[in-house]
């Protein structure tokens, strides 16, 4: 039984492989059909690929060729408007390379001499400081001199007319200088430092009292009491000779005020010997 059976298998498996033979060839050669029709079709675009290619190529070249001749044309026009060759361009260059070092020669030159100018100058400038600094010396001593000269003169201008129109004796514009005055033995110095609003200040005969000192303006009133008399002397100023006349023979009396303050005044009265 089993021997049947293995012979059926056999000739079974035969007509298979017989049946499935032609599809197989048919199969491959549909492959194949298809891989040559695949190389055809690839063989046709690498061709229009490559045609492209060199027509760009070629294009590319013929705008390049454009551009340089475009260029070299160009170059020919600048030439010729130049009017100039390469040779003439090369000469303009050198002879300007020329004239470049021969204006920095120059420019050398004129700084040296420049130099020494300034050099001579300077020194000039020395010797004329140097003079103007002796001629400086000489008015300083000349200063010092006319300095001395208006000290002199101004200890000799010490007499002036007062406010009475009558000129006066000697006047001291400080407490040394009415020292001196007192020891030369002229008159009678009597020294006096007045407020305002205090009482009348007794000074030999006369009687003093502050009625107004403005210290800014240097200015100053004044009541004078003499022989039951009383003056007013307004708006007086430092150094004036303040005068009026007093005693049985009127002699002529003269205050001066040497220091104005501020609500409060000092100077001196002057009477005559014998007053």
């Amino acid at each position: 039984m089993s021997d049947e059976i293995q012979p059926r298998q056999t000739s079974i498996e035969h007509q298979t492989q017989s049946a499935l033979l032609p599809v197989a060839v048919a199969v491959a050669l549909l492959c194949a059909l298809g891989s040559l029709v695949w190389a055809f079709l690839l063989q046709g675009r690498l061709s229009r690929a490559e045609a492209q290619l060199a027509a760009a190529q070629q294009t590319e070249q013929q705008r390049f060729s454009a551009s340089e001749a475009r260029s070299r044309a160009a170059s020919d026009a600048l030439a010729k408007r130049l009017g100039m060759t390469q040779a003439q361009l090369d000469a303009r260059a050198s002879a300007l390379a020329s004239k470049q070092q021969a204006d920095a020669a120059r420019l050398a030159a004129s700084q040296q001499q420049a130099e020494k100018r300034l050099d001579a100058d300077v020194s000039s400038v020395k010797t004329d400081v140097g003079t103007v600094r002796t001629d400086v010396g000489g008015v300083r001593t000349d200063l010092s001199s006319t300095k001395a000269d208006l000290a002199d003169t101004k200890s000799q201008l010490q007499r002036t007319v007062g406010d009475a129109g009558v000129m006066s004796g000697l006047i001291a514009r400080n407490h040394d200088e009415l020292e001196v005055l007192k020891h030369k033995g002229d008159r009678t110095y009597y020294e006096f430092n007045l407020q305002k609003g205090a009482q009348p200040q007794l000074l030999g005969t006369v009687k003093l009292q502050l009625r107004k000192a403005d210290a800014k303006k240097a200015r100053y009133t004044l009541l004078v009491n003499a022989d039951d008399h009383i003056i007013e002397k307004k708006d007086k100023t430092e150094d004036e000779p303040v005068q009026f006349y007093s005693g049985k023979t009127p002699a002529l009396f003269e205050i001066v005020v040497n220091q104005v303050n501020k609500n409060a005044i000092s100077g001196y009265l002057s009477v005559p010997k014998g007053s």
